[in-house]
């Protein structure tokens, strides 16, 4: 089981796993080894609760693909289970976003003291640059 939140959690089976060779420069050990690990998450079949599908399907993150997977590769370690946890821990991270709902925020109006500090602020940039102004005058 994979805990997302105290109230979801996911099947193991429900992750697909693929370990491949990670790209970029490492020597002869890299283009032996498969150790970049690729999660593949399909979130239409899964069983996380309605309302986390349809805030994951309309989330704009470069992770979930348009068929409505979420895919997370991995391959900053050359450890291929070191991969796979970090590659599971973003992927946690990822669900438990949508969980959250943010605060409404409420409209309140700026202080009196914040106003007049504004307004001394713009009155002394405004004296700055009258400094700056040509002085043909002398």
């Amino acid at each position: 089981m994979i805990k997302i939140t105290n109230r979801v959690l996911l099947q193991d089976n429900e992750l697909e796993w693929q370990f491949i060779r990670s790209s970029g420069a490492g020597g002869q050990h890299l283009n032996k080894v498969s150790t970049a690990a690729q999660l593949i998450f399909d979130i239409r079949k899964s069983s996380l609760p309605e309302l986390y599908q349809q805030r994951l399907l309309a989330k704009a993150d470069h992770r979930i693909t348009k068929s409505g997977k979420v895919i997370i590769k991995c391959q900053a370690s050359r450890s291929q289970d070191s991969n796979r946890q970090t590659a599971l821990a973003q992927f946690i991270e990822l669900v438990a976003s949508v969980g959250h709902t943010p605060k409404k925020r409420i409209a309140t109006k700026p202080t009196r003291g914040s106003q007049r500090r504004r307004v001394d602020t713009k009155k002394q940039k405004g004296a700055t640059k009258a400094l700056r102004r040509n002085k043909s005058d002398y």
